[in-house]
């Protein structure tokens, strides 16, 4: 029995060694917002990727344009829109709090943290676009990642979390993006 009161104590320990790493990190990237160039950017970045607006403009601005790959482009855009929808979906089951140890930058249109609903949709887009040859799309979602952390709303586990998510919708949905499945 002390066997298992002491590996209890361990996965204790080493579960807050985890959320003080989460919590040291996003600090580090939360200062690089002091800069005022920096939180401009994380800023607009926030305010973008709202409700996955920009990866949601891009897909559709990317049927319009390459009329050749128009169905690919909006059920990449459709798959991009239903990562989101699941992430906040997760959010309201998990229910994780905000970080409270710095001040956000940005307001949220939610109190939930786990997972990034901007982390997932940008991470969604960054794959089934990128796969469509929009390469400019993959930095721009790392950076749309990071800036969550520079405005201070999300740990770092909840980016990663919410890019790991949209990464897996995007290749789950890839061959139907690509081809659109036995109904093209």
């Amino acid at each position: 029995m002390d066997h298992l009161d002491d590996k209890d104590h361990l996965d204790d320990k080493d579960h807050r060694s985890l959320v003080g790493a989460d919590c040291r990190i996003l600090s580090a990237f939360h200062a690089r917002g002091r800069d005022p160039r920096v939180a401009s950017a994380a800023r607009a970045l926030s305010r973008a990727g709202e409700h996955g607006a920009l990866w949601l403009a891009a897909g559709l601005v990317g049927a319009g344009v390459d009329g050749g790959r128009r169905g690919a482009w909006l059920r990449g855009t459709a798959l991009t829109a239903g990562a989101h929808l699941v992430s906040m979906g997760v959010k309201r089951v998990v229910r994780r709090p905000r970080p409270a140890h710095v001040e956000p930058r940005v307001r949220t249109a939610g109190r939930h943290s786990f997972p990034s609903s901007h982390a997932t949709s940008a991470a969604a887009a960054a794959v089934a676009y990128g796969a469509l040859g929009a390469y400019a799309i993959p930095p721009l979602a790392a950076a749309m990642c990071l800036s969550r952390l520079v405005v201070g709303v999300h740990y770092p586990s909840d980016v990663a979390a919410g890019a790991a998510l949209g990464v897996l919708a995007a290749c789950v949905g890839a061959g139907w993006v690509r081809g659109g499945g036995a109904h093209a």
